[in-house]
């Protein structure tokens, strides 16, 4: 398989090589459990059933799963035994199947889920930075959307993501998630069909934040936003001294308070407390052994 799926378009051949993901051909995952820490309307009261991918292609310099993203965590498993782990999930009484960062896999993913059909919905969990070619393998096969819209400017994208392109090609691919969605579906509090865009706002960085806030509320008012203060410095970051501490009360109070006076409502908040690392996930293998 010549790889060229992600906005990156390595060209690998990837049962012989890695590319910039580093991931093989053959799905790798590093956790498959139930997850209570995604919005309301995803965890519900059972958690989502969320399997972890290794690998990436956007490699953020302060990434908290770098565990799996940068340093390649997992565990390769068959179609075969991540369908078993699918149909483990649902029998734990997980809300929905929540795909963590399944980008450099989603081709592959679509021939899975064209097969086997899912009976809670699937959520398709990601960094934002997506080939809109590719999402189109998804359409009529992902219920809920759950992109990041990490960046607006193209400097802050270079700088900490290595991907000057990002705000282009995540708007585009927000786009197509949209289309596909369409207006959110609920059954009492659990979100069925739908988009939820989820934006991390970095220290330092809150005028960025404003003016995501500024293209969500034109672009995509059907569409929920996550405003997330769980920022928590994690790696060595060194030679990035302003995003080397969490965010302040100022800080967050100032982004959702500007969300709210754009007439905002369909937005998720969090506390402050949030930004702590015990938080993060065990990449242990549970669920995947």
């Amino acid at each position: 398989m010549i790889c060229r799926f992600c906005p990156r378009k390595c060209g690998i051949e990837r049962e012989k090589a890695n590319g910039f993901c580093q991931m093989p051909e053959k799905f790798k995952i590093a956790r498959a459990s139930l997850h209570f820490w995604e919005e309301p309307c995803i965890s519900g009261s059972n958690g989502s059933g969320a399997v972890f991918f290794s690998g990436c292609n956007l490699k953020c310099v302060y990434c908290q799963n770098y565990e799996i993203s940068r340093d390649n965590k997992g565990m390769e498993v068959s179609r075969e035994r991540l369908v078993e782990i699918f149909e483990n999930l649902v029998l734990q009484g997980a809300e929905n199947i929540n795909l963590v960062n399944p980008t450099h896999y989603a081709p592959m993913l679509a021939g899975v889920l064209k097969e086997w059909k899912s009976p809670v919905p699937v959520v398709y969990n990601s960094s934002g930075y997506e080939s809109v070619e590719t999402l189109k393998m998804l359409d009529g096969l992902i219920d809920i959307y759950l992109p990041d819209f990490k960046y607006i400017r193209n400097d802050k994208a270079e700088r900490y993501s290595g991907a000057a392109d990002y705000p282009e090609i995540a708007k585009a691919a927000l786009e197509e998630m949209y289309r596909q969605t369409g207006k959110a579906v609920f059954e009492g509090n659990m979100m069925k069909k739908g988009m939820v865009i989820r934006h991390l706002i970095l220290p330092q960085n809150t005028n960025s934040s404003l003016r995501i806030v500024d293209y969500v509320s034109e672009h995509f008012e059907k569409a929920y936003l996550s405003l997330m203060a769980q920022y928590v410095p994690c790696t060595n970051l060194e030679n990035y001294k302003e995003i080397n501490r969490t965010i302040t009360k100022r800080e967050y109070d100032k982004v959702v308070n500007y969300a709210v006076s754009k007439g905002l409502e369909r937005l998720f908040v969090q506390e402050l407390s949030s930004a702590d690392d015990k938080y993060i996930p065990l990449f242990d293998f549970s669920g995947v052994i």
